[in-house]
């Protein structure tokens, strides 16, 4: 008798090397962690799994029409800001891992920290050297249409990251302004860092959107990007998802109508409870027909009215038109059952 698995070829697994003891020899490790090649090389085997860049995360819509709404909005700011000629673009939105990120920085750079105070979370903004010098030589007076100086080996002075932050100030206003319609959000800025080192508010592995924006100022300029951990998203990632603003799931009216009008028309039972008094089984049995059961209640003490056993008001014994009859006392509620 034969089983499934007799029709498949399996590939040969890695040879063992009998003289050297049952130690893998050099093609046996190859195969089983692929190719060591040269720099460029495919990778193939468990490295290829290990040392992918590959990130699979959902697209979220919405936050990149929030990105696109804040190149306007930010762009009029910076216009109000340096009084110059000022064109931004988006150029990309993608994910990356947030080591990778910080290990592709290029310094010198500024890093922003800022808080988003209704996710409990953070985000940094990024300003590239290029866009750090255009903006202090625009707000210092500086000459239209000129290279900006770039000083390398030295830090950045208090006034370049003071104007910088204010940069900064007008970049988070203007997304809290564009988020605002999704849903209302808080951007603070927290601190602005020059060393990568320290700016980790998340773990190297964790996946981030990142979108990453230019700005041109009469032949000068530079790029800052916008660094969002998937972590931090999170508590809103239902809203960015939508293909649209305002996106609900349809639903059939008619059905509803119709499911409606026919549970109102389903018949329950009401019962109304004159009294309960704890008995022993011996008591119980002994019962005989026309025994009475003394339940110690008043006739004007209000009773339990139930459905299914769930108490859901008080009523009142009476009697109409030759009938028992309970009058209620209370509006009807639900209660948990216990």
């Amino acid at each position: 008798m034969s089983d499934g698995f007799d029709d498949f070829d399996l590939p040969e697994p890695p040879r063992i090397d009998q003289g050297a003891e049952g130690l893998l020899d050099q093609a046996g490790i190859d195969a089983l962690f692929g190719q060591v090649g040269g720099f460029g090389q495919p990778k193939e085997g468990l490295r290829a799994v290990i040392e992918s860049n590959v990130i699979s995360r959902e697209r979220l819509p919405m936050l990149e029409v929030v990105f696109d709404r804040m190149v306007r909005i930010f762009a009029t700011s910076m216009r109000n800001l340096t009084s110059d000629a000022i064109d931004v673009s988006l150029e990309e939105v993608t994910s990356i891992r947030f080591g990778d990120y910080l290990n592709h920085i290029m310094l010198p750079a500024m890093i922003g920290v800022f808080r988003v105070e209704e996710w409990e979370n953070y985000g940094l903004v990024t300003v590239d050297s290029g866009l750090i010098y255009a903006v202090v030589d625009a707000l210092l007076g500086g000459r239209r249409g000129g290279e900006p100086l770039m000083i390398d080996g030295r830090g950045f002075t208090t006034i370049e990251t003071d104007l910088v932050s204010r940069m900064l100030g007008h970049v988070l206003s203007d997304l809290s302004t564009s988020m605002a319609p999704i849903t209302p959000t808080t951007f603070e800025l927290e601190r602005v860092e020059s060393s990568p080192r320290f700016v980790a508010i998340a773990g190297t592995t964790n996946v981030c959107a990142v979108a990453t924006f230019r700005v041109d100022m009469d032949e000068r300029g530079g790029s800052f990007s916008i660094l969002l951990p998937y972590a931090t998203i999170e508590p809103v990632r239902h809203l960015l998802n939508q293909r649209f603003m305002g996106e609900k799931l349809g639903r059939d009216t008619i059905w509803e109508s119709h499911m409606a009008s026919e549970v109102r028309k389903v018949d329950v039972t009401l019962d109304v409870v004159l009294g309960e008094r704890d008995m022993d089984l011996g008591t119980v049995r002994d019962l005989k027909i026309g025994q009475t059961i003394p339940l110690f209640a008043d006739p004007d003490q209000p009773l339990d009215m139930q459905c299914g056993g769930v108490t859901i008001g008080r009523a009142q014994i009476g009697q109409r038109s030759n009938k028992i009859a309970v009058r209620l006392m209370s509006d009807i509620a639900k209660e948990t059952r216990a």
